[in-house]
């Protein structure tokens, strides 16, 4: 099972599982210990390059788009069959700061790894 959750919420130990940041940066405000991340894989999070083009007013479809392709690259995709092995493990959480997780490239991140979160 993959939950996505906000970075900021916090922990549920026995629903959590593994505990995957899936932003480029660390969020603001939060120390390491607070937010209690297991792994932080910078190579399945939107580049920086992408994030701006989204923030300066890039559509929703081609952000997601030009996202998957960034999944493509050897480094991500390699990283998305290891989170993706993590799932037969146990339940994963896709963390997040952004405000509605479930309209963000986590949702996205959650459709790729096999499964559409509640």
């Amino acid at each position: 099972m993959i939950r996505i959750r906000r970075v900021y919420d916090a922990p549920e130990p026995g629903a959590d599982g593994v505990r995957v940041l899936v932003d480029r940066l660390w969020p603001r405000g939060l120390s390491k210990e607070a937010a209690r991340v297991d792994e932080w894989p910078k190579a399945v999070t939107p580049s920086g390059e992408l994030r701006k083009w989204f923030h300066g007013g890039g559509s929703a479809g081609e952000f997601r788009q030009r996202y998957e392709a960034e999944l493509a690259a050897p480094e991500a995709a390699t990283e998305l069959t290891r989170l993706r092995r993590l799932t037969t493990a146990g339940p994963l959480t896709l963390l997040t700061a952004v405000k509605d997780p479930a309209s963000s490239h986590a949702a996205i991140l959650a459709e790729l790894l096999g499964d559409t979160p509640p």
